[in-house]
């Protein structure tokens, strides 16, 4: 008997603190930065964005989403034997934030402490990091080597941002979004397909590390915007056709895409190229930001409990992002 693999449930959490454009063009005033709403709007589609509080790390984020999607599945901890966190944004250099994310799920009760034992481990693909996920949770089931897994993207990325550089610093917020996804004998995940090239690995990048206590390099995040853009529309309309050709899926069979949510202008010329009317998008990016991770399980999770998607119905999950990185997921819900 074939083994598929197939996502139960989602969840999602943003921090409390939400700044919208003209909160955050106040605070860059503050830094002699000039940057107003409508420039903002016009390039983005970004409208407001949330900001974790200095004390918050990225497994407590994912720690909240993770609830959200376990309820949503109807799983308890103790279920779960497989973990995997997409995040550019660790909580520490090691040990992985899936292991720390575990033991904050051993917590919740007494029972819950049956996720002891589960295999965790981080994945970094940055803005691609939870279609990377997703494909190794739906690898690692259909080998029989896991059967419910909990898969999420988690990241505080204000804490990347050179806030006098209006470019980049306008981009970006911090959230967390996760999936259950088990075993089933039906088809949810139809196809999957993830790339790199290091070739451009200057193009988005945060080139600094640590050595001996102290930090080497720019810890800030650097991009190319015009670079990204255009290597972005042309890799996620072949990943997005790869996944399509592997499923012998037509492009109009597609009830909904959901892209990583980075910047209107990427969204809307991949959904162009794909013959699809924005009206099938799933947008969060004007209420979000760049989450990079954490966009598309964030946008499925705000889609699902919107009541835009709904069972059964076809979706398409791609993103890009540093590394280079990029990727697409075809599924059914």
């Amino acid at each position: 008997m074939s083994l598929f693999s197939r996502i139960t449930g989602t969840g999602s959490y943003l921090p409390p603190r939400r700044l919208t454009n003209a909160d955050l063009v106040a605070e860059l005033a503050t830094l002699g930065v000039e940057s107003s709403d409508d420039w903002i709007v016009e390039r983005t589609g970004i409208k407001a964005r949330h900001f974790a509080a200095p004390e918050v790390v990225s497994s407590d984020l994912a720690f909240e989403a993770c609830k959200n999607a376990l309820a949503a599945a109807g799983r308890e901890p103790q279920d779960i034997d497989l973990i995997i966190v997409a995040t550019s944004t660790p909580d520490m250099v090691f040990p992985s934030t899936a292991c720390i994310l575990q033991h904050k799920l051993a917590q919740i009760n007494e029972d819950a402490a049956g996720i002891a034992g589960a295999a965790a481990f981080d994945v970094q693909a940055v803005c691609t990091g939870f279609i990377y996920a997703l494909t190794v949770a739906d690898a690692m089931i259909r080998a029989g080597n896991a059967t419910r897994a909990l898969v999420v993207g988690s990241e505080i990325f204000s804490r990347l941002l050179d806030f006098k550089d209006r470019t980049t610093c306008v981009l970006f917020g911090d959230g967390a979004g996760a999936v259950v996804l088990e075993a089933s004998e039906t088809p949810g995940i139809l196809s999957t397909d993830i790339h790199a090239n290091g070739k451009h690995v200057g193009i988005l990048c945060v080139p600094g590390h640590v050595s001996n206590g102290n930090v080497l390099g720019d810890p800030l995040l650097k991009m190319d915007g015009q670079a990204v853009f255009k290597l972005a529309v042309g890799l996620l309309e072949d990943a997005a056709h790869a996944v399509l050709n592997k499923a012998g899926v037509q492009e109009s069979e597609i009830d909904w895409l959901i892209p990583h949510q980075a910047n209107i202008r990427i969204i809307q010329s991949t959904a162009k190229k794909l013959k699809l009317s924005m009206d099938k998008v799933v947008l969060t990016v004007q209420d979000h930001g760049n989450t990079s991770a954490a966009s598309i399980p964030l946008a499925l999770d705000t889609a699902v409990r919107a009541g835009q998607v709904k069972p059964n119905q076809t979706l398409m999950l791609e993103g890009v992002g540093g590394g280079f990185t990029w990727g697409a997921v075809l599924l059914k819900l």
